[in-house]
């Protein structure tokens, strides 16, 4: 193990079995020094490494902190026929609970959630993803949901639907109307439509200036980018939707279910 790894691994330890908790300044770069009897280089490193992880805060002329634990997100895709089957309940059941609340264990009075709706073309990307000519007019609706403890959400949420589509029913243009009981696939409900599957498309890469800023990340610490597209029994794509995941927080678990060699 390198000497920078021994570092950050002994201050993990501290900081994951509590004996640090969120808010305990660390010591200065030339007490860790000192103590471990390493170059400032090597310390620097392994600070470097503790930031990226999400378990310290470094401020300048300061120090570094303890990072209180930013709120985890495990999503699944069970998630989606969990949706389906409460699109078809009554009101009173999908006010109760959604996918969010799922996916964090918090409370609906634990979150905040904001909603804004906009019309838009259809870049060259949308027309061939919907079928639709370039141009054509989008709904886009952007969400930002987060813990009322944390000053930056828990995603980036853009999603997109073919406008034409979704005024089949009035209320659905109306952003006042979020959250809504169900969320899409029961928006979806309300004009005759069902989903058949959802395609996940994940990658990783480098937070853009605006993203990091938004999600309150830390140097090093990457996004996870899930491109979900919806697709209806028609075999139409009906919504897009381009979420933006801090990497610090966000745990995807995929289980697949493998069938047994004949005997």
């Amino acid at each position: 193990m390198a000497k920078w790894e021994r570092i950050a691994a002994d201050w993990r330890g501290k900081i994951h079995s509590g004996e640090l908790q969120p808010g305990t300044k660390l010591p200065n770069e030339q007490a860790l020094k000192a103590e471990y009897n390493v170059s400032l280089p090597v310390v620097r490193q392994a600070l470097d490494t503790l930031e990226a992880e999400g378990l310290v805060d470094r401020l300048h002329g300061r120090g570094t902190f303890v990072r209180a634990p930013r709120q985890p997100v495990r999503r699944s895709p069970d998630r989606y026929q969990w949706e389906k089957d409460r699109a078809q309940l009554p009101e009173s059941q999908r006010r109760r609970t959604g996918a969010t609340e799922r996916d964090t264990g918090l409370t609906m009075q634990d979150l905040e959630f904001e909603a804004e709706y906009h019309t838009v073309p259809a870049s060259a990307e949308l027309a061939r993803t919907f079928g639709v000519p370039v141009g054509a007019k989008m709904l886009q609706r952007i969400y930002r949901t987060g813990s009322r403890r944390e000053n930056a959400p828990l995603s980036l949420n853009t999603s997109y639907m073919v406008y034409d589509v979704v005024a089949e029913n009035p209320a659905l243009l109306d952003a006042h109307n979020e959250p809504w009981p169900g969320g899409t696939q029961h928006q979806l409900f309300t004009i005759g439509i069902e989903l058949d599957r959802i395609v996940d498309e994940i990658t990783a890469r480098p937070p853009g200036p605006e993203e990091a800023e938004a999600l309150s990340l830390p140097p090093g610490v990457s996004v996870l980018i899930l491109r979900k597209i919806s697709i209806d029994t028609n075999d139409r794509v009906v919504e897009v939707s381009n979420v933006v995941l801090p990497g610090d927080r966000t745990e995807f678990v995929y289980t697949t279910k493998l069938a047994r060699w004949s005997e």
